[in-house]
């Protein structure tokens, strides 16, 4: 309490613990009061002393009061600055006195002063004893009696003397146990803080022992629970953590505004704040859940302010940062397991997807794979089909979906369009942006989302779904990213494969198929159809448009012949360059009648909408599965002599294999 108050006289120290030949000899009564004895105040004190004297006059007048007779003057205790600390008010008193005056006097001078004088109760004697100190002698307060006429002969200054220092031993004796109070408590509160830093010592072991991201949190909940059983703790986690410790939850901070979780989160710092609740006070703590990386969560505590000391906020405040330390190590080696097991992932399932470049055998095996490596109890993935604008679901596991098509602008996948960013929903319940049938349907709560670029456009999406709410971590969003774009470059590559295979077969000039892949065709569909019929068509005298136009406006002719000839045939037939100037059309599960019809209708369109205007000759020839010889070389063959046979007739004619056409 006291600036000059350093330590304990050495009689008072231990010996040495580890020093088993050295004895210590107890203190005596004596020693105990001589060191006490010694312990004086000094003027740096006395600004502080008010307190003191006034309780010391207390003390002074029961103890005087109790003697029988009591005191017979009017007693009063003053400062150096002549403020009256204490009085006795039983006593008569007279405000025309000027006690003040003589108080500074008699402490200027340091002197004992007695001045005689007249009232309106009459003539009376003023005495002024000064109080020094134990050692130093410094005046530190003026003990003032009053005495009038009728009691002049019974106070001299020798008995307000020993009043005095009757005070001063009170004084003395107030200010010993007061310091004693002091030291006393002080010694407690060193024990309690031994203590408390001998817990946080084991605590701060068993947190750093654990390498558990749980378990850490755990830990924190039951070391409060055992230092503050009556305390209330939550923890709110920033970031999603799954835990089934019903005292941790996370924190939404657009629903809790501006409360003390969301400032001690914003703001990284310890926050407290106290309100009154029935009939007691309760102190709020908010305090941030961080390490050198981030601030990951924060912690709410609710306790009685009368149990609450700051010591205790300390102690709290230490237990949270060695946790948040812990937590952070523990969180940086799970990430570091989890990024080895994304890497083997991410291996596996690119080396996986590469094995194939079929599309919808990479949209089916994706489908699975993501549902497994994710735990989702549902997944979809959709295309977009760039001539009709709308996404198909190209795998999914949720039968009500399967072949459906939506609009582009709608829905998760229509979200994700237009945004081109992944979405993670911890509650679809509480997602305003879009509705979803997919989600809707599965009565699924938590979704993870990726679209998937191909040549750097949206062109799929794929979605993960779980009927659990907050299942999907931020690590499962940002995975799904990842594998999104390796899922992209693998459609990718099976797109440009399809698309060279496509060009592969296709004529360059007319846009037809090429007569390779004619023939497979046909081949392909002798083994599963009943019957189909080759049409082969032949641009009259072309050799003459050649020669009269010029090769390009030939280049042309044969382009105007071949798209009458797709247009004018059904989707499912097969259209190829035969040759030069012929072409060929297969049709299956078709007659040879039938066939007739639209090679008619072909002749009559190139002879009336072809310019410069030319004429074709065509041959047929019909296959079913009754004939002795079913062959692609065979159908060729009599659809070629067909051909022929229309050429030697006139031209402009159409010949059903080894029958006279009709023109």
């Amino acid at each position: 309490m006291l600036e000059h108050l350093r330590s304990l006289p050495t009689s008072l120290k231990l010996r040495s613990a580890g020093d088993s030949t050295s004895f210590t000899v107890l203190p005596s009564h004596d020693d105990h009061a001589l060191w006490m004895q010694k312990m004086d105040i000094t003027p740096f004190d006395f600004s502080y002393l008010s307190s003191l004297l006034g309780q010391a006059f207390t003390d002074w007048t029961n103890q005087t009061d109790s003697v029988p007779g009591g005191p017979i003057a009017a007693y009063s205790v003053w400062n150096t600055e002549g403020e009256c600390i204490g009085e006795d008010s039983g006593q008569i008193t007279d405000s025309d006195i000027n006690v003040r005056s003589m108080v500074l006097e008699c402490a200027e001078k340091e002197q004992t002063l007695s001045r005689r004088g007249i009232s309106k109760h009459g003539e009376y004697l003023l005495i002024a004893e000064p109080l020094f100190s134990r050692i130093n002698k410094d005046i530190f307060a003026v003990f003032v009696a009053l005495v009038f006429e009728s009691h002049r002969s019974e106070t001299s200054e020798a008995v307000v003397r020993s009043e005095a220092l009757h005070y001063r031993t009170c004084f003395y004796r107030r200010f010993e146990y007061i310091f004693m109070t002091d030291l006393l408590h002080s010694h407690e509160q060193t024990a309690r803080e031994e203590h408390r830093r001998s817990i946080l010592f084991q605590i701060v072991q068993r947190m750093h022992d654990k390498m558990d991201v749980g378990a850490i949190l755990d830990e924190v909940f039951v070391s409060m629970d055992y230092l503050y059983p009556s305390t209330h703790i939550m923890l709110y986690m920033s970031q999603d953590q799954r835990s089934f410790n019903p005292r941790i939850k996370p924190l939404l901070i657009q629903e809790r505004g501006e409360d003390i979780c969301v400032r001690s989160f914003m703001e990284g710092r310890l926050i407290v704040s106290r309100s009154d609740e029935l009939d007691k006070r309760i102190i709020e703590v908010g305090l941030p859940l961080k390490g050198k990386q981030g601030i990951y969560g924060v912690f709410h505590i609710e306790m009685n302010e009368e149990l609450m000391e700051d010591s205790d906020l300390q102690l709290i405040a230490m237990m949270a940062d060695t946790a948040g330390t812990a937590f952070e190590n523990a969180k940086l080696h799970e990430q570091s397991h989890m990024l080895i097991q994304e890497l083997r992932v991410i291996n596996d399932l690119t080396q996986r997807l590469n094995k194939s470049l079929q599309l919808m055998e990479i949209y089916q095996f994706s489908e699975q794979e993501f549902k497994n490596i994710f735990q989702a109890d549902y997944c979809c993935i959709l295309q977009l089909n760039d001539s009709t604008n709308r996404f198909e679901v190209m795998a999914t596991n949720v039968k009500e979906i399967r072949q459906r098509t939506y609009p582009m602008d709608s829905g998760i996948a229509g979200y994700m369009y237009q945004t081109e960013e992944p979405l993670i929903i911890s509650d679809y319940t509480q997602f305003d942006k879009v509705t979803s049938s997919f989600m809707e349907l599965t009565g699924a709560m938590s979704l993870i989302a990726a679209p998937i670029r191909v040549d750097g456009q949206v062109k799929s999406a794929i979605l993960l779904a779980h009927v659990r709410e907050h299942f999907f971590s931020y690590e499962n969003y940002r995975l799904l990213q990842m594998l999104s774009i390796h899922l992209g470059l693998a459609l990718t590559n099976a797109t440009l494969h399809a698309e060279v295979r496509r060009l592969a077969n296709l004529d360059m000039l007319t846009g037809l198929y090429v007569r390779h892949y004619l023939d497979n065709i046909i081949h392909e569909r002798q083994a599963h159809d009943y019957c189909g019929s080759l049409v082969v068509v032949d641009i009259d005298q072309f050799k003459q448009v050649n020669d009269t136009f010029g090769h390009q406006t030939g280049d042309q002719v044969l382009k105007q012949v071949s798209d009458i000839v797709t247009s004018s045939v059904r989707a499912e037939d097969i259209c190829a360059r035969w040759g030069g100037e012929e072409l060929a059309i297969y049709m299956p599960q078709i007659g040879i009648q039938q066939a007739l019809v639209y090679a008619e209708r072909i002749r009559t369109r190139v002879e009336a909408e072809t310019r410069p205007s030319v004429t074709v000759s065509s041959g047929i020839a019909e296959w079913n599965w009754m004939d002795e010889k079913v062959s692609v070389e065979s159908l060729f063959y009599r659809a070629d002599m067909a051909l022929y046979s229309a050429k030697n007739g006139g031209r402009n004619r159409i010949v059903i294999e080894e029958q006279e056409g009709i023109r």
